[in-house]
């Protein structure tokens, strides 16, 4: 069943009815889902390019690969803790800094 069950008729002027197709298009939100994340206080950022899923992936590969080699490294004794540590952490925060930038949307002020 549809939780959303009061339909609200809005009138645009042309202009206006363009912006909202153009930027939920580019959002990849539906124009009802893109005015519902604006009366949230979000605003969608637009779609990331092509090959920003595949760099993702790549980039957690790399990060999965880096546990790995941690793990052995412990397990023998052969790794700098604090140095390796660090340098994941600055890796992670990269990442979340990508995806903040690149997908999720920005709150208004």
């Amino acid at each position: 069943m549809r939780n959303r069950t009061v339909p609200i008729q809005i009138f645009f002027s042309e202009k206006e009815a363009e912006q909202l197709k153009k930027r939920s298009a580019k959002s990849g939100y539906s124009m009802s889902a893109y005015i519902r994340s604006l009366l949230d206080g979000y605003i969608p950022q637009p779609m990331p390019p092509p090959d920003y899923h595949a760099m993702m992936r790549e980039l957690h590969y790399i990060g999965h690969n880096l546990n790995q080699i941690a793990q052995k490294a412990h397990i023998t004794n052969n790794i700098n803790d604090g140095r390796y540590d660090k340098a994941v952490e600055r890796f992670v925060k990269g990442l979340t800094r990508i995806e903040e930038a690149v997908i999720l949307p920005k709150k208004r002020e």
